[in-house]
């Protein structure tokens, strides 16, 4: 069997990722990156701008102008940005997961908090009106669709027996099953860079000739063929956790993808694509910093190779990553921003002078890219909230 040392996994993080390299445009970062989280939008930015140096209109014009970026919920109900042309995959994949998961827990909660005693019938209903309105009225806010559809209106209360008990409104769930599914996307962002305040699209209207959703088998394969390419080595484990899919669904893609059983360091299986086991070259030295929720941070569910002994102080107890900042294929600490912008990098552990040194001119570099702007994610290090 063929063995992959932590060494050499830091090596192909380093190139396949382009944090020693850098790729030439949005597009192609995004193509090797197989997505984006985009839970918090800044993230998508800041992601694409640590391997490419693009500036906030590059992005803005791959996501809102060329639509080649484009954001879809999809794995573990979290928000991505995926290339345009593996979107098929995902909407037949992890996206149809999602949204079957959805669609049945709206359809119990608003039966159980007395919104319908059908709640099936009025999920479907919702859904249609929803579109239906999309289709002919064109993009729309959240706050448009509940005053002109008066069935969004509907609200229910979450633990009413809780201090903190409150009532939310029905509207983001069947947005959130309806973005799902892919038949509506994300479209015109009506905020700044950092805010998501969507005009909901229809797919067709916003990605016209897009093909439909793939066969889930093939979506899974594309998936997890993309995912290897990107990440491998990586374990069975790592794929369950990252697609948000059942080992069954991970053993056939891996099986369908003719992937390669490899040894790695901590003693465990991973897999490689067949036609990618020769060894990437050492990239030399690099440092790079990351916002919160970044793919490379959140790629794998087994850390160990790349966190070493920093898990409390990078992720929290949901397993959120924060923002990292990264020397020669590990986490050696966190950054934050000053009330005036300025980038701070937070060491977890003892720097040397060489990695003090790049690490700080990534963080002039990157205070000069937001010009003043201030990223609060809600995603912070426990390691960095500690110095707050």
């Amino acid at each position: 069997m063929r063995a992959i040392s932590d060494e050499q996994r830091r090596a192909r993080l380093a190139r396949r990722h382009g944090l020693a390299t850098g790729f030439a445009s949005v597009e192609a970062a995004t193509d090797a990156m197989t997505c984006w989280h985009a839970t918090e939008p800044a993230s998508v930015y800041l992601s694409a701008w640590a391997r490419t140096g693009c500036t906030r209109d590059d992005l803005h014009r791959a996501l809102y102008v060329d639509r080649t970026v484009v954001r879809q919920l999809a794995m573990r109900r979290t928000a991505f940005a995926f290339p345009r042309d593996l979107l098929p995959a995902v909407w037949g994949s992890a996206s149809a997961r999602v949204a079957v998961q959805q669609e049945g827990q709206l359809a119990r909660d608003v039966v159980k908090h007395g919104v319908t005693a059908n709640g099936e019938e009025w999920v479907e209903q919702a859904c249609a009106a929803v579109l239906h309105h999309l289709r002919t009225a064109g993009p729309t806010t959240t706050a448009q669709l509940r005053e002109a559809l008066p069935m969004l209106e509907a609200r229910m209360s979450l633990s009413p027996d809780k201090k903190w008990g409150a009532e939310v409104s029905v509207a983001p769930r069947v947005l959130t099953t309806l973005a799902a599914s892919g038949v509506v996307v994300r479209g015109e962002n009506d905020g700044g860079w950092k805010t998501s305040r969507p005009r909901w699209t229809a797919t067709e209207d916003w990605l016209p000739g897009i093909g439909p959703a793939w066969d889930e088998a093939d979506g899974y394969a594309a998936l997890v063929r993309s995912w290897l390419h990107t990440f491998g080595p990586g374990t069975e484990a790592d794929i369950v956790w990252w697609l948000g899919a059942t080992k069954a669904a991970v053993r056939r893609a891996l099986v369908d993808v003719d992937a390669v059983e490899v040894g790695l360091d901590s003693g465990e299986s991973g897999y490689l694509l067949p036609d990618d086991l020769d060894d990437e070259p050492a990239p030399g030295d690099w440092g790079s910093l990351l916002p919160a929720l970044d793919p490379t941070t959140m790629g794998w569910k087994q850390r160990d190779w790349y966190l070493g002994p920093h898990a409390e102080a990078i992720f929290d107890r949901n397993g959120n990553g924060g923002p990292t900042a990264w020397w020669n294929g590990r986490i050696v600490g966190g950054w934050r921003q000053e009330s005036d912008g300025t980038v701070v990098v937070v060491p977890a552990e003892e720097l040397t002078a060489k990695a003090a040194k790049a690490l700080g001119a990534q963080a002039e570099e990157l205070t000069a890219w937001l010009d003043g702007d201030v990223v609060n994610s809600i995603y912070q290090s426990p390691l960095v909230r500690r110095g707050i």
